[in-house]
């Protein structure tokens, strides 16, 4: 089994997928602040691949930025073969209540998809208070979030796999 480093500098395994799911991994992107959620991005495919998904069944899309991803998450979760979504994202604090309303709104879109349990969506959204706090997480000296957020959909697609 492969590790990664988590946030909390702990070293996270990395469960292989059951032989058995066949359907696709979504992985929607905001493209606001592209040098830290294409680095999250990139962490996910790297952790969907070390666990067994094959190119075919991975389905990378981007949106313009943190508040889309809950829309396209949305159709992704309703394709009848989805076995999980990811969503990444990040959001930087600044001098306005524009990034609370950002934060809520894709907090609360995600738990909406996540209770209706057609599949998993994992938030792979950054919420950090300046530039410096996202390169630690996106790769940096934190680890990636993506990586976890993959790791995540992983272990719950197979999870999932005992209720069909």
């Amino acid at each position: 089994m492969s590790t990664l480093l988590n946030t909390n500098g702990e070293k996270l395994e990395i469960s292989p997928l059951n032989e058995n799911i066949k359907g696709k991994f979504y992985i929607v992107t905001a493209e606001w602040n592209p040098g830290i959620t294409h680095s999250l991005r990139d962490g996910a495919l790297s952790i969907l691949k070390t666990a067994g998904v094959k190119d075919s069944n991975i389905i990378s899309l981007s949106v313009p930025g943190t508040v889309e991803l809950v829309n396209v998450a949305a159709k992704a979760v309703n394709q009848e073969d989805t076995v999980a979504v990811i969503v990444i994202g990040c959001v930087i604090r600044g001098d306005t209540p524009h990034f609370d309303y950002v934060c809520m709104i894709a907090a609360d879109g995600i738990a909406s998809l996540n209770a209706k349990g057609k599949a998993p969506v994992i938030f792979g959204v950054l919420t950090v208070d300046n530039e410096q706090q996202a390169i630690d997480r996106a790769g940096g000296s934190l680890g990636n979030k993506g990586e976890e957020a993959a790791a995540a959909a992983i272990s719950l697609a197979n999870l999932s796999s005992l209720f069909s």
